[in-house]
């Protein structure tokens, strides 16, 4: 019954936008989250680049704590992980290609993000990829770990 395509944290960082959008499509919505997900942006422009920029990223995003009823989250923004931020967390159907998905809504949670949607699915064991989309139109990818679902 594994939906996973063997993805890692690692391998997303070395990935193209169009290959990061087939292991998307290839997902599925998987359990959604609870508790803490660390976040690494996903530039899609190289290994040596993309690692780079996700280590810069890190300075401002670290990830997202999800409610324990899976219904909200907020990210955790600054260098100390402070959480901010809110959104919505819900099944849709995906922008990118009409299947299911994971919305992170932050439409009517958030001044500063409410133009902001999130898209996440399942592509490993406690691995997320994402996307954000601005005024529905795509800006980039990221990925969470979804530490807080094993010990």
């Amino acid at each position: 019954m594994s939906h996973y395509t063997g993805a890692d944290v690692d391998e997303l960082l070395t990935l193209s936008r169009p290959e990061l959008d087939r292991l998307f499509r290839a997902g599925r919505p998987g359990e959604t989250p609870r508790g803490e997900a660390r976040g690494t942006v996903l530039a899609a422009r190289g290994a040596k680049v993309s690692r780079s920029v996700a280590a810069l990223a890190r300075l401002a995003w670290q990830g997202k704590v999800f409610d324990p009823d899976g219904a909200g989250l907020r990210n955790r923004v600054t260098p100390f992980g402070i959480p901010a931020i809110r959104a919505r967390v819900y099944r849709d159907e995906s922008l990118l290609d009409g299947g299911d998905c994971i919305v992170l809504d932050y439409s009517r949670t958030s001044l500063v993000a409410h133009r902001v949607r999130d898209e996440i699915r399942q592509v490993g064991p406690h691995l997320y990829l994402g996307i954000v989309y601005w005024r529905r139109r795509r800006i980039l990818n990221f990925s969470l770990y979804s530490a807080g679902s094993h010990t």
